[in-house]
């Protein structure tokens, strides 16, 4: 283990978190005022905010942490690497000279003294435009120090008229909660209670927010941003999973019609019950099941009653089950097992794996319709791919190599 010394990196790790959950706070206080506003890490800024219909950010964030007390000084690096990448990002959005400017905001552990150009950008009746500018100028444009030269002198490249345009977007937030803090604030604003369950909910909220924290960051990944949207339906699934509260059921079950029928009779969840043998009205019962509870889901993302995390967290607890049904019903199957003994394990498979699926519910603590459960596992099995897919779902013992079959082009 690493020992605390000059070459510690404690410092530094505790700024790569604290940009994380100020962001989660951030955002939650956001979430008042408006749900479709998202959060973007590490593109243009530290943190960036945008609205639903634009992808320009209408504010960019920089955060910095600093353990130890103090003041924020004029000339150090926090203040003027902060400027410099400001310029930058307005660089690439064109927006030095023309156009809306966002806020560029500063959010800092340390204080601003009073009489200094950090002070007088505070927000509130002390902001002081016209002087922080031209003490910035002085600052910007003496010989020292060498640490933020670079810095400085990318400011004082810009033209009178940029910078008093870039300076007017500057707000500086000093004196702002540190690492240890955070927890007490976002619980706050989140409105979770002090209670039995409020550190659980905490936990769990910053568990899934560290996890999209991680999507945000990889630049692989179709993931650009987290709406305040999202976050208030995660934060709605975790406290009504503590709170047994039932998710809403708006579809209305009936018998599907011959054309209804008639429009899945190619897709693979089909198939999936013929090669066991079953015939067309037990597999117009299924279908059923499978057609409900996929406009079920639906529903519940549209109108952010769940999350997409929270629907594969439940999609993994089926699969579970399913998997140690399958498991149990094919190991004594040999490879000379008749064709009729496949297919009847198969059933059985296809009959406990139902049975399971039917008590389980879509939210931890409440209960589900039983259909959701069994229509949420025949889409499991909708989506199989081949003999390599680790996380597929079939009832005939041989079902990966039927399903690689079914998946090939015609004609191969």
């Amino acid at each position: 283990m690493a020992q605390a010394g000059s070459h510690s990196a404690a410092g530094q790790m505790t700024g790569y978190l604290y940009q994380c959950e100020l962001a989660l706070l951030e955002l939650a206080r956001r979430s008042w005022d408006d749900i479709t506003v998202e959060v973007r890490l590490e593109v243009l800024d530290d943190i960036e905010f945008l609205c639903d219909d634009t992808d320009d950010p209408y504010e960019l964030l920089q955060s910095k942490h600093r353990e130890k007390a103090g003041r924020l000084s004029e000339t150090g690096k926090d203040f003027w690497r902060s400027v410099a990448s400001w310029i930058d990002a307005l660089t690439v959005l064109g927006r030095l000279s023309t156009g809306t400017m966002p806020l560029l905001r500063l959010v800092t552990t340390q204080v601003a003294a009073e009489g200094t150009f950090l002070h007088q950008l505070r927000p509130g009746p002390e902001r002081s435009l016209d002087d922080a500018l031209a003490r910035m100028e002085q600052v910007a444009d003496a010989v020292e120090p060498g640490n933020t030269a670079e810095d400085r002198k990318k400011f004082m490249g810009l033209t009178a008229a940029q910078r008093y345009r870039l300076v007017a977007a500057i707000e500086v937030n000093d004196a702002s909660p540190l690492m240890s803090d955070l927890d007490s604030s976002v619980a706050r604003i989140l409105g979770i209670r002090p209670g039995q369950h409020a550190r659980a909910i905490l936990d769990d909220v910053k568990g899934w927010w560290y996890g999209m924290a991680v999507e945000l960051l990889d630049k692989n990944r179709e993931r650009a941003s987290v709406t305040a949207q999202e976050l208030l339906c995660r934060l709605e699934e975790i406290t009504d999973r503590f709170a047994g509260k039932n998710l809403p059921i708006t579809e209305a079950l009936r018998r599907l019609t011959d054309a209804e029928i008639t429009a899945y009779k190619d897709d693979l969840v089909v198939a999936q019950m013929q090669w066991i043998g079953l015939k067309s009205r037990t597999i117009a019962t299924h279908l059923r099941d499978y057609h409900y509870a996929r406009a079920q889901r639906s529903e519940w993302l549209r109108t952010f009653k769940i999350t997409e995390e929270g629907l594969e967290d439940y999609e993994r607890l089926l699969w579970d089950e399913w998997d140690h049904v399958f498991t149990r019903h094919t190991d004594v199957i040999e490879d000379d097992t008749p064709a009729a003994e496949r297919q009847a394990a198969g059933k059985r498979v296809l009959d406990d794996t139902m049975d399971k699926a039917a008590g389980m519910p879509a939210r931890p603590g409440s209960t589900t319709e039983s259909w959701i459960g069994r229509g949420t596992v025949h889409s499991l099995a909708g989506r199989a791919q081949s003999a390599d897919d680790d996380e597929s779902v079939g009832w005939h013992p041989d079902y990966p190599d039927l399903c690689q079959s079914h998946n090939e082009p015609q004609g191969q």
